[in-house]
């Protein structure tokens, strides 16, 4: 597996798409699978091989995802450049060992390009919406004798990449419910987590949980240093507002079955939306706008509501509607809808489908 080269691997998560892919590599491991992980340094997964790639994240700060706000200048030529010469330095790696599949995960034009030519199938999920770059790439690779296969994380994701792109498979990024622990108790006030950038709505969720008339506690680390400071510095102030930096997910997931409500107000189309995932594991039911693949996490009415999209008055209404949300619904619905082995299954099937029946090479070396 090719991990995200932009940040290490380790609690606590910098993203989605890394708190997954943790989570797949040691599923995997635990079902009998020889894993390797090939990460930035600094990498840590527990019980799994993590390769250390030599690449250090700080290099490739400027191609972090931006949804919103300012552009990130990672599409210039000097980001694209370093990036190319990290994810070669790690496919340089891949290419010293014998593998049936290599899954990448990287959301990086270099890191679709440099697989092709590798000595076994390649898979690429797209953890995130389309863009022009990563369009084009995955449309070179295409064309490549090896062609790779596509997968998304969600269907409505998928709706949105097959306009551009052949996506052969969705694979949901689903969350170890058994790991995480849940209360069937009612909670105490809001909780919003993740990245404090423009596309996860922290903001708004500050002005939900006001509007509602209920404390909310913040976790996550600042994304973007302008927005943190511009914007989320100020709200600190305000009655009822704690900030906590990003914990650990067991932390978190501690925390969160405590709360009476995670609101989770995206200003993007969420390409799945693990936290509202992680929420309803806790038994804790979710407030979200109904953007992107969220309407697949969350079971309108039953562990939750979805308002319309920038519809703040609706989501402080709901809010106040939260304690009528069954705990125990929610919970169910993690562990029959969202999770992991769910997700270990499809890759499981997947990987099967990509590898030659008899296990030879002939056809990729």
């Amino acid at each position: 597996m090719m991990a995200p080269l932009v940040s290490p691997i380790g609690e606590p998560q910098r993203g989605g798409s890394q708190a997954f892919l943790a989570d797949l590599a040691r599923g995997l491991t635990g079902r009998g699978h020889d894993v390797h992980v090939y990460a930035a340094s600094g990498s840590s997964i527990p019980g799994v091989t993590v390769i250390d790639t030599g690449v250090n994240p700080e290099t490739l700060a400027d191609t972090l995802y931006r949804a919103l706000g300012p552009a990130s200048s990672g599409s210039g030529p000097a980001s694209t450049t370093t990036a190319a010469a990290a994810f070669a330095a790690a496919y340089a790696g891949v290419r010293q060992s014998r593998y049936d599949v290599i899954h990448n995960h990287a959301f990086d034009g270099p890191a679709v390009r440099l697989a092709t030519g590798l000595r076994a199938p390649v898979v690429h999920t797209l953890h995130l919406p389309p863009s022009e770059a990563m369009v084009t790439a995955l449309r070179e690779a295409a064309r490549s004798p090896e062609a790779p296969t596509v997968a998304t994380v969600s269907a409505f994701q998928a709706t949105a990449w097959r306009e551009a792109v052949a996506v052969e498979a969705i694979l949901l990024p689903c969350v170890p419910t058994a790991a995480i622990p849940w209360s069937a108790a009612a909670g105490q006030g809001a909780l919003f987590a993740g990245r404090l950038s423009p596309e996860k709505g922290v903001a708004e969720a500050i002005d939900i949980a006001g509007a509602a008339g209920v404390p909310i506690d913040v976790y996550g680390d600042a994304y973007d240093a302008g927005y943190a400071s511009d914007t989320i510095a100020p709200l600190s102030a305000r009655p009822g507002v704690t900030f906590h930096p990003a914990v650990p997910r067991a932390s978190l997931w501690e925390v969160m079955a405590r709360a009476a409500v995670v609101v989770f107000p995206a200003l993007w189309d969420e390409p799945f939306g693990m936290v509202a995932a992680e929420a309803q594991a806790c038994g804790t039911p979710v407030v979200a706008f109904r953007r992107g693949g969220l309407s697949e996490v969350i079971a309108d009415g039953m562990t939750g509501f979805l308002v319309p999209p920038g519809d703040l008055e609706a989501a402080a209404a709901a809010v106040g509607r939260a304690a009528g949300i069954s705990r125990r619904a929610c919970r169910a619905h993690a562990e029959t809808q969202l999770d992991l082995d769910q997700s270990l299954d499809a890759h499981e099937d997947l990987y099967r489908r990509m590898v030659p029946a008899d296990g030879t090479e002939a056809a990729r070396g």
